[in-house]
């Protein structure tokens, strides 16, 4: 055991859970909740709470006497005389810790004769974060976490006794990007997301582990999900997933909120010129133009894995194209933070460095003006306000654009071929950080979407399915010589970059 790991975390290890409310492994020991008191046989007093308790070699320690559970018994008694049993209407029940205690350590009736202590309901405490005072167990972690992660100070508990309450301070609601966090760590439903209030029972969601797409962090989350009969499967939420080496146990509000873009606005029919076609004659289509063009350039996303950031670079070679990772929109100055949010919004940038995919507006804009050609693999961010003089290069081209969302940058174009989004794919990117991290398909479509790589194999590319990307990838990058993505680390893999190690080096 580490030294100076706590007796939560220390007997949590091994797979037993000590039951808590007011810790957080983020957040530190309170020791307010008093539910995870223990038993040490080394002359201390009767109980010690687990979580301010640090293991030492050699302790025993006691986890269910008579005395043990009484005490588990008399806490949760106290924290169910004024909670409501509202747990059919409740969106934390069936994930909910006082559910799983009451039912494992409780199971008592009540023994209050008098009425219940009412408090607030459904306030609105900003940032999207819906507060009912009355579920609240008082364990404080929403109070620290404005405190000691946000530093922001938003909320606290006021009054004493059976008054208190946790609540936000006169004119200052939530006010920072983290605040949906809050309610990721309420061990209850007093803190619900007015997004996803109300939507879907817990109990109806599958859970994959993904990686946010929304920037150069990486961050990673679960993806909760449900596919009714005979509906597309849809997502319904994003949720942290611990990585303490990329973003800990926390993600951003617009990463939590991304999964919007999976299922919203997304391009499903295949378009030549303007006309709803087959999947297979855009693929022809494609072929044909492909051939007939005397210069073709190549535009590949920031937000694409290594695998398919390869095919590409194989087709175009193919085809005697020219290759861009062209992408300065997808870097906004400003926006990011010293904690989790990145300037940049691309994925995988490191990708394109590793991969020696050029970047550079100058070189994309000499290879637009040659093209005659201009195939856009779901780069949806290279027409903004800063490089608007971009469009007019596009008036006398063929463009075809490979996307996976209905956005105007690519309603001009002459062939639309609709293509997977990032929970329909898995692959591997690197973040800003250079750790290497891999993720797998989650969602599934009653119609079927091919990703770009399986796109690139259907125009003749000789990269047939990911194994195969790797194995060329393996030899190209020195630096990914000994990688082998099936022995990748669940937390990733930090590279170690150097100059010299590109492709070809």
């Amino acid at each position: 055991v580490e030294a100076g790991k706590n007796l939560i975390d220390a007997i949590g290890a091994i797979g037993i859970e000590i039951p808590h409310f007011c810790y957080h492994p983020a957040l530190g020991a309170d020791g307010n909740c008093r539910m995870c008191l223990v038993g040490i046989e080394d002359g201390r007093p009767p109980l010690v709470p687990a979580c301010k308790t640090p293991a030492q070699e050699g302790m025993k320690v006691q986890l269910d006497t008579e005395y043990i559970k009484k005490i588990q018994r008399d806490v949760l008694e106290l924290e169910l005389i004024n909670h409501p049993v509202d747990c059919p209407v409740c969106d934390q029940a069936g994930e909910c810790a006082l559910q799983d205690y009451y039912m494992t350590y409780s199971l008592e009736d009540s023994r209050m004769q008098v009425p219940q202590v009412t408090k607030g309901k459904k306030m609105d405490f900003g940032c999207g974060v819906i507060h009912d005072q009355e579920r609240c167990v008082l364990c404080g972690r929403c109070v620290r976490f404005t405190r000691q992660i946000t530093k922001t100070g938003e909320l606290g508990i006021v009054n004493r006794t059976d008054a208190a309450r946790v609540n936000i301070f006169p004119g200052r609601p939530l006010d920072n990007r983290y605040a949906l966090n809050i309610v990721d760590i309420c061990p209850v439903g007093a803190m619900t997301s007015e997004d996803f209030r109300f939507k879907q029972r817990a109990w109806f969601l599958k859970r994959d582990e993904g990686i946010c797409h929304g920037c150069s962090k990486g961050c990673n989350i679960y993806i909760d999900h449900h596919r009714e009969k005979y509906k597309d499967d849809i997502i319904y939420r994003y949720r942290a997933r611990t990585n303490l080496l990329v973003n800990g146990y926390f993600i951003c509000d617009e990463g939590a909120l991304s999964y919007r873009l999976e299922n919203d606005n997304r391009q499903t029919e295949t378009l030549i010129s303007k006309n709803e076609a087959s999947f297979d004659d855009g693929i022809k289509a494609i072929l044909s133009k492909l051939h007939e063009a005397k210069k073709v350039l190549m535009l590949v996303s920031p937000d694409c894995t290594l695998e398919q950031m390869w095919a590409v670079k194989r087709i175009a070679t193919l085809f005697g194209a020219r290759l861009s990772g062209y992408s300065d929109a997808y870097i906004k100055d400003g926006d990011g933070d010293d904690y989790l949010i990145c300037d940049d919004k691309a994925a995988n940038r490191k990708g394109l460095e590793l991969l020696e995919i050029k970047t550079d507006r100058a070189t994309f804009e000499h290879d637009l003006k040659e093209a005659d050609l201009f195939i856009n693999f779901d780069n949806d961010l290279f027409f903004t306000e800063r490089n608007e003089a971009l469009k007019a290069l596009l008036e006398n081209k063929l463009y075809i654009a490979i996307c996976r969302s209905q956005l105007p940058i690519f309603s001009t174009a002459s062939i639309v071929l609709p293509t997977a989004s990032y929970s329909e794919y898995g692959g591997s990117v690197i973040n800003e950080n250079g750790v290497l991290q891999t993720f797998s398909k989650a969602v599934s479509k009653n119609r079927l979407r091919y990703d770009i790589l399986e796109i690139t194999r259907l125009l003749g590319g000789a990269v047939p399915d990911a194994e195969r990307a790797w194995s060329e990838i393996r030899k190209a990058v020195p630096i990914l010589a000994d990688v082998q993505p099936e022995h990748i680390p669940a937390e990733g893999l930090t590279l170690t970059t150097s100059e010299d190690k590109h492709v070809g080096s």
